[in-house]
């Protein structure tokens, strides 16, 4: 029996309410894309001057990271205002103009919220800071008193999610210790109580805010973390399911459905997207029943070795949770936290996780870069949407920074045994031979904010664009047959065997997907032409680490793009 999913977008991103089941989305990490205007940060109008490159990849939405005015202390994720800019990017007309021109080349915007958490430079956090104890601005937040004498101990067990204590100790205006807050990030990102009215009713007005400036959906960062036990209990020992203290509460279906009503109030619907990371399946797919979220991050693929048995079994987990729910599953190889492809398939551990991160694990860029390009073509033939982080089109790798430049906060919280995610998040090399590698105009006053690696020459635009076996070249062929191949919008999965080291899939009538994950090259199945491969033949078998998109049989009435 072939697996289901519901993939029934259309091949273009015209006006179809159910564009989201099965398009590419583009990750923009502002700060990194493109320098307009030479200081050496990426900006709004750098964005807007590649929109033309972007169309012809071939996607149909763009996810920015959140592109708000920010201290900076994690990357934006430290909110101080929702509706403005950070005006190192640019201006609330330039937003507004950028989704006007994407949209114009049939491009939708998805734009990151931040729920979770506020920057210390929130007006909230500060007027709560100024109020004192007891006060009404404080009940936004977690103040508590601390335990033990005189309150010297954090108010209870929990850790952050950046490793440490998730807990700050104020000051009163006399000078004496206060009350302490919790934050689950950083001491800048003080978490919001979700039980306040408040909360619920800024949020609720910052969605219309974008949703009313033509942005088609928002990525709900951390989404699983929103609500609190109102009690803050220590960990129990053993948590059932929605017993966690502040991780996967049962209490936040309700609020997601409410956000769902305001998405489906606008004439073109929005969507919702949640990060969210649970290991128990069946409580991720519960975020998404038809009256909750459209989709969430799949990471249990993106954290899976480079091995047949474990991406199988990653995609028919996937596939069969989301069924039930009538949801598509997401496909993702990285985002901006995470080691980019080219670098984590070359390691000896080719899985993700967050604690394995360190310092000087080696990789085999050559092995590495094989690898993801045959998992570009096996996740762009998978049912469901497919996300694309910037860079990851030129097969960058990694880059190893000195630690005198590093910013990430995960870096510092580790103790300095973490390199944190500045290495994936390096301005993009556009062209040329030397930094800034086109990032900025050549009348650029400040070097790029990260050091961009100088054996990048080979793998700017520029570069790749002359060579039709480069990464772009790949990727733009493959979301062209993506796009124009029926099959890959509308048909389920059905396995086809292809031996215990090879993923082999069929979508439609005339369309296989396989890949060779095993050492020696193996026999393709029977079929009548190439549409695209990873990698070239060897001696007329498909070589290892290879993905090949076969045409076993012309569908009726059409012939192979």
């Amino acid at each position: 029996m072939p697996l289901t999913a519901a993939t029934t977008g259309s091949a273009a991103p015209a006006a179809d309410a159910d564009w989201w089941r099965s398009a590419v989305i583009y990750q923009v990490y502002v700060r990194s894309f493109a320098d307009s205007n030479g200081d050496g940060v990426g900006d709004l109008q750098g964005v807007r001057s590649r929109l033309d490159y972007l169309a012809e990849l071939g996607v149909d939405a763009l996810w920015f990271t959140p592109w708000y005015p920010s201290p900076l202390a994690d990357g934006g994720y430290d909110v101080a205002d929702y509706r403005d800019i950070h005006p190192a990017f640019g201006t609330l007309a330039d937003a507004e103009q950028l989704i006007e021109d994407a949209a114009a080349r049939g491009i939708r915007t998805i734009i990151d919220i931040v729920p979770n958490h506020v920057s210390h430079e929130h007006p909230w956090f500060q007027e709560a800071i100024a109020a004192g104890p007891g006060s009404p601005e404080r009940e936004r937040f977690w103040f508590r008193p601390g335990r033990g004498p005189a309150g010297a101990e954090k108010p209870n067990d929990w850790v952050s999610e950046f490793t440490g204590e998730p807990w700050t100790r104020t000051t009163n205006p006399d000078g004496t210790p206060g009350d302490w807050y919790l934050h689950l990030f950083t001491p800048e990102q003080p978490d919001l109580n979700w039980n306040h009215p408040d909360v619920r009713r800024e949020h609720e007005e910052i969605l219309r805010f974008w949703f009313d400036r033509g942005v088609a959906g928002v990525r709900i960062d951390s989404a699983a973390q929103l609500m609190k036990h109102p009690e803050l209990p220590d960990y129990p020992a053993e948590p059932g399911p929605g017993e966690h203290p502040h991780i996967d509460r049962d209490e936040l279906h309700e609020l997601y459905r409410s956000w769902r009503r305001i998405a489906e109030s606008y004439d073109d619907p929005r969507v919702l997207v949640g990060e969210i990371w649970l290991p128990d399946a069946q409580r991720f797919s519960a975020y998404l029943r038809p009256d909750e979220m459209h989709t969430a991050f799949n990471f249990d693929f993106m954290t899976r070795p480079w091995d047949a048995a474990e991406l199988r079994a990653s995609i028919e987990l996937m596939l069969r949770v989301h069924a039930p729910v009538g949801a598509p599953s997401t496909w993702v190889l990285s985002n901006h936290d995470v080691t980019r492809p080219v670098t984590r398939y070359g390691r000896e551990d080719s899985s993700f996780a967050f604690r394995k991160k360190r310092f000087g694990t080696p990789s085999d860029r050559e092995l590495g870069t094989r690898r993801a390009r045959a998992a570009a073509l096996l996740t762009a033939a998978l049912p469901g949407s497919l996300y694309l982080y910037q860079g990851d089109e030129l097969g960058l790798p990694e880059a190893d920074l000195p630690v005198a430049v590093l910013q990430d906060p995960m870096h510092f919280r580790s103790g300095g045994i973490d390199p944190g995610r500045d290495g994936c998040r390096v301005p993009l090399p556009w062209r040329g031979l030397a930094e800034p590698f086109g990032f900025s105009p050549a009348s650029a006053t400040a070097g790029p904010w990260l050091p961009q690696p100088a054996d990048w020459s080979g793998l700017t635009v520029e570069a790749q664009e002359a060579d039709p076996a480069s990464m772009l070249a790949l990727y733009r062929r493959a979301l062209g047959i993506r796009r124009a191949e029926p099959a890959l919008h509308r048909s389920a999965l059905e396995w086809a065997d292809a031996g215990p080291e090879a993923i082999a899939f069929r979508r439609g009538d005339g369309f296989l997907s396989i890949t060779n994950l095993g050492p020696a090259p193996i026999e393709l199945p029977p079929h009548e032409s190439i549409l695209l491969a990873s990698a070239p033949l060897d001696g007329g078998r498909l070589a290892a680490d290879a993905t090949a998109w076969l045409r076993t049989a012309p569908p009726a009435g059409a012939t192979a793009p």
